[in-house]
């Protein structure tokens, strides 16, 4: 937990770390709980544990600290549907969540759906990857950092 002025207390000190250290154009992965964050962090990206908090709320957190890239058509991505879910018409509401989030967060945006195995090729340049304990099926979350206006 941290115990500083106006840092949301869920953010942990390692996550912090990152989003400091993080540059323009750097992405960061919030990852559901069925996400392979470790394997994908053996090819790079850092790895960092949020175990049992979900992605709505690290969401809201992350906006009051770090913009989001704005000469990109989308700083938001998340992992699309495989064909066989879209064929059965499976619904995301989880995105809906995160669409309210970054209105909420006055970022506007839609959310770039990515395949999902060019997802997995993306968390691996990732700057880092959150492991969260999300359950909502296609949680997952690619967020762009953009620039501090000085």
């Amino acid at each position: 937990m941290v115990v500083l002025k106006g840092i949301p207390h869920i953010l942990s000190p390692e996550l912090l770390y990152a989003l400091a250290k993080m540059g323009h154009g750097d992405e960061l992965v919030l990852a559901d709980a069925n996400f392979p964050t470790s394997s994908i962090c053996a090819h790079g990206p850092k790895e960092i544990r949020a175990d049992g908090l979900d992605i709505p709320q690290l969401l809201e957190a992350i906006l009051k600290l770090m913009p989001l890239d704005t000469y990109v058509p989308s700083p938001v991505a998340v992992m699309d549907l495989v064909d066989g879910d879209k064929q059965k018409g499976l619904s995301v509401p989880v995105w809906d969540t995160y669409l309210f989030v970054l209105e909420q967060n006055s970022v506007k945006s839609d959310l770039e759906k990515v395949e999902r195995f060019a997802f997995y090729e993306r968390a691996k340049k990732a700057f880092a990857v959150v492991a969260t304990g999300e359950t909502a099926l296609y949680g997952n979350l690619i967020l762009k950092k953009g620039v501090m206006a000085v």
